[in-house]
């Protein structure tokens, strides 16, 4: 694995210019209760907020990993990335174009920009249509894009196949007949069939086995390398995001709380929470030091807590934690939102 990420990371031209941002992107959902039990309370529907405030960007070729435990708004923010869900606050833009006022608008633009733009999903299964035959699900792209002619599909279906390690004859067989990892590189050929400049994968290593897992992802880094792609990749795994990531964005209760090159947060974790989650990863060298499990349970979404939202768990947090929200503020090569590290308690 490490001679690929080695190879991964030697970008393309262009690697330092910025593709994909996200300016003080947010998403509310609006939970409604049954009809009798609203007019009885004669109360306003409940809002949460799944994401608040998120900005960032990532350089042409490079990958923004986003970890977290669940529920903290990672797949809903990879979803605002890529239109499938449209913001409350903010936007999401590649190379400057606002993704959501596109879609929304002429059909032309559109379908142009989807080409450009891709996801790969957490259950490779349940993103492949089961009564459909894998070379009409690789080749749908690219016939909804007009970019190939019906004739063209076998050819095109088999090359892409290939690429992705799989015999150009699995195109006539369907979903159920592959193992879970073959999925996902059938979901991974799809994804590339229109060949985007960003590509999201939401935990696509998570349902397979560890060997499986490395396949997969020496796959997705020759991908990168080959293609210059431009990658949002979200996991819980932080070994996987260590091997596949540039930069690492670290998600609590729907907001950044700490943003930094993946050789700055691994070695020095700033934020007590990031610390919390490195501190929880088995050792695998075997010094036989007791591992800190995560403390605490994340605060109630539907009633965050004031100030900062980790004040309850944290044991660094004072008064000031309490009352007042942190900013995400720059420390060096670091972005953090922490009072703690702004006071230089920590």
């Amino acid at each position: 694995m490490s001679d690929t990420r080695a190879a991964a990371s030697e970008r393309p031209a262009g690697a330092g210019t910025a593709v994909v941002e996200a300016r003080g992107l947010g998403k509310s959902f609006e939970l409604r209760r049954p009809v009798t039990e609203r007019l009885l309370r004669r109360d306003a529907p409940h809002r949460i907020d799944a994401v608040q405030d998120v900005g960032f960007a990532i350089a042409r070729g490079r990958t923004l990993a986003l970890v977290g435990e669940s529920g903290c708004g990672k797949s809903t923010l990879a979803r605002l990335m890529v239109g499938l869900e449209s913001p409350t606050t903010g936007s999401a833009c590649v190379d400057g174009v606002d993704v959501h006022a596109t879609l929304a608008g002429p059909a032309d633009a559109a379908r142009a920009l989807r080409r450009r733009m891709q996801m790969i999903f957490q259950d490779p299964f349940a993103s492949l249509d089961p009564r459909w035959r894998i070379g009409d699900i690789v080749a749908e792209p690219l016939l909804e894009q007009g970019l190939i002619l019906p004739a063209q599909a076998p050819d095109r279906v088999a090359a892409l196949l290939a690429s992705v390690g799989l015999p150009g004859a699995d195109m006539r067989r369907f979903p159920h007949q592959f193992s879970g990892g073959q999925r996902q590189r059938i979901s991974i050929a799809r994804a590339i069939a229109t060949s985007p400049e960003f590509l999201v994968c939401d935990e696509p290593t998570s349902a397979l086995d560890v060997s499986v897992q490395a396949q997969v992802l020496n796959l997705l880094a020759d991908l990168q390398r080959d293609r210059a792609l431009t990658m949002l990749f979200i996991s819980h795994n932080l070994a996987v995001v260590r091997y596949v990531a540039d930069d690492v964005g670290v998600m609590y209760l729907g907001r950044l709380v700490e943003l930094a090159p993946r050789d700055e947060l691994f070695p020095a974790p700033r934020h007590p929470y990031t610390r919390m989650l490195l501190a929880a990863v088995p050792d695998m060298r075997g010094t036989g030091g007791e591992r800190a499990p995560v403390q605490g349970e994340m605060s109630d979404p539907l009633a965050p807590p004031p100030g900062c939202a980790f004040h309850p768990r944290c044991p660094h947090a004072n008064e000031r934690c309490r009352v007042e929200r942190p900013e995400l503020r720059d420390s060096g090569a670091v972005r953090v939102a922490c009072h703690a590290v702004e006071e230089g308690r920590l």
